[in-house]
């Protein structure tokens, strides 16, 4: 069998599209000035910033001065969720999330609880989606903030947006924010993202660079920065903007969105062969999360195996995969989001993320079931011996 390189881990990162190097490599050459300076290379620097705003905004339906430049989707979940609470505060101290939320976002609620605030965790089912019944019940008069991913990054879960909106708008004064990170270019989106106050992108996740991320605040809603400085981005989030970074987001955001139904199509088709492949060709198998998830997250367990030496052993054969969030990985500390859906500990254990790409050929996916199978047995004979 000869070997091939077949990336499924695009969940944690996407390679660089070329049109989004292009426009990256002209920012670092050509426009390098600083965006706050009134000469001419500061203008160039500007315009780039300028039009790429309105590039990313018209890939959501909202208005160009409601996007706002940060570091990454990291970033621009904690100035969601810290920049609310503190600009709210007035308004009450209680807050709702989900518990299978991206690090970035429980993290930052375990550190207001430490501040004073009250947070209500949602629970979700065996799928990984949460129960509309209590998000109407955990809501309060004092909840200022309700945060709720749109795709899960490790089950492919879709929440319904749309429904949970139609709730938390009851309160006038709580604000709705969404973890769109493994949505944004994926699935489509809320038209002009209704209900919604705030919404936290990634350029990485779809093609673009690493370190450049963005935050949709619709216009009227107030958060708090949480970096002060040269008030830049309208004083929300100060410092130099990155501008090749900000130039490589809006050119892959751009190609993601044209090519939106056919990429997604694409890796509906990718992984459904996969799902097959896996779940008819290896016993022993047990899906994650729902069949109509996000069309490029599949997670599977392999029961009877370690999941952390099964992707060592696909990496021999150039198939590169995840154990679950590349965010924590290094913590090596059992997956929050199956133990949330109530998985067994060999469940867990076992449980491989595959994350596709429209690039993905149908060979691609036979030589990972291929090697997988190979794999699987060998790993068992020793595992359960």
């Amino acid at each position: 069998m000869e070997t091939r390189e077949v990336y499924l881990d695009n969940s944690a990162t996407t390679k660089v599209a070329q049109e989004a190097v292009d426009a990256m490599v002209h920012a670092l050459t050509q426009a390098f000035g600083n965006p706050s300076s009134l000469h001419r290379k500061g203008m160039e620097a500007e315009k780039i910033v300028s039009e790429s705003r309105q590039k990313i905004a018209s890939a959501l339906g909202v208005k160009a001065r409601e996007i706002y430049f940060t570091s990454g989707g990291t970033e621009s979940n904690n100035l969601a969720i810290k920049g609310t609470a503190y600009a709210r505060k007035r308004y009450g101290k209680h807050m709702i999330t989900t518990s299978i939320e991206h690090p970035s976002v429980l993290e930052a609620f375990m550190q207001l609880e430490k501040d004073g605030f009250n947070v209500t965790y949602l629970k979700v089912d065996d799928k990984g989606h949460i129960d509309l019944e209590e998000l109407k019940h955990a809501m309060r008069p004092d909840t200022i903030l309700v945060s709720i991913m749109y795709v899960n990054n490790e089950v492919g879960s879709i929440q319904p947006i749309q429904d949970a909106a139609k709730i938390i708008s009851q309160n006038k004064n709580t604000v709705f924010h969404v973890d769109a990170v493994q949505a944004f270019g994926k699935i489509p989106l809320i038209p002009n993202l209704s209900g919604i106050h705030l919404l936290s992108l990634s350029a990485h996740k779809v093609y673009g660079p690493k370190g450049v991320g963005a935050l949709f605040v619709r216009g009227g809603t107030k958060v708090d920065p949480l970096i002060n400085g040269g008030g830049q981005e309208e004083g929300l989030r100060s410092g130099t903007e990155n501008v090749p970074g900000i130039a490589g987001f809006s050119a892959a955001a751009e190609l993601a969105f044209k090519n939106l139904s056919l990429w997604q199509q694409r890796m509906r088709e990718l992984k459904e062969r996969l799902k097959n492949g896996i779940l008819s060709e290896i016993p022993d198998t047990v899906l994650n999360g729902p069949e109509d998830g996000a069309p490029h997250i599949l997670n599977i367990s392999f029961l009877g195996t370690k999941a952390e030496v099964l992707l060592h052993a696909l990496e021999m054969h150039g198939i590169y995969v995840s154990t679950g969030s590349a965010c924590s990985s290094h913590k090596n500390a059992k997956s929050h989001v199956l133990l949330a859906m109530g998985k067994t500990p060999e469940e867990i254990e076992g449980a491989i993320r595959f994350s596709l790409s429209p690039f993905l050929s149908f060979e691609d996916i036979d030589y990972t079931v291929e090697v997988l199978k190979k794999e699987v047995n060998e790993l068992r004979k020793y595992v359960r011996r």
